[in-house]
């Protein structure tokens, strides 16, 4: 049997302010198998944001247990967590993230460098290839649209073959022709790398594509079909 690419156990996360401790997240449990597509959908407040945080080891639950690729999150400090996400987890982010001194495929070769790496120019050329930029690998940020900027971050995400790749929101920012384009970007490349895929969206046909859909309301979790 197959250890669960994620396992979360009655995860809680509390905030607490000078005035009043504000529940996020309440008792949320999910198990998520390698290969999978995951939305996480809800109103705007209904903890989407903060789970995938949680789950992606950026930040630590108030009480529960999570495991990312059957590492007890608890048990690692942020330095070992940190690790964690530099080896095995890819990000794309609604805002980009690109930096803009960097051309589109130094951007998309920066895991390398943070990993101590060498930088692996085919790869970062393929990858560009693979999401049309071909021909604009020495632009800048400011010299791309959104959506090739989008393009760009999604694959500098796939650069370092993550086995899990998490995106917050990655149409939010973009009109409904560019969005639909990065969202057959994203299952493409999640098919064909076998890439576990945790998607933030408020987008119903980001999230129809996805093989589970999980509903936060206040917190909770609805699983749907």
């Amino acid at each position: 049997m197959t250890t669960p690419v994620i396992r979360a156990s009655n995860v809680s996360k509390k905030v607490t302010t000078n005035t009043q401790s504000l529940t996020i997240l309440q008792d949320v449990s999910l198990q998520v198998e390698q290969g999978e597509s995951i939305a996480l959908v809800g109103v705007s407040g209904a903890g989407k944001s903060t789970l995938m945080t949680l789950l992606a080891g950026l930040d630590t639950p108030s009480t529960g247990e999570i495991e990312l690729l059957g590492q007890p999150l608890s048990q690692l400090d942020d330095d070992a967590r940190a690790a964690l996400r530099a080896e095995s987890i890819g990000f794309v982010f609604q805002s980009f993230l690109l930096v803009p001194s960097l051309t589109a495929l130094e951007n998309v070769l920066l895991p390398c460098t943070i990993r101590g790496e060498d930088e692996d120019e085919e790869r970062g050329m393929s990858l560009l290839a693979s999401v049309g930029l071909t021909g604009r690998e020495t632009h800048l940020p400011s010299q791309l649209s959104g959506g090739e900027q989008q393009r760009v971050a999604i694959a500098r995400a796939f650069m370092t073959k993550p086995q899990v790749l998490f995106a917050d929101e990655p149409t939010g920012n973009l009109d409904q022709h560019t969005a639909a384009t990065v969202i057959d970007l994203l299952f493409s490349l999640n098919r064909d790398h076998g890439t576990t895929l945790i998607l933030v969206t408020h987008d119903p046909a980001l999230a129809e594509r996805c093989h589970r859909t999980l509903h936060l309301n206040a917190g909770e979790m609805v699983e749907a079909a």
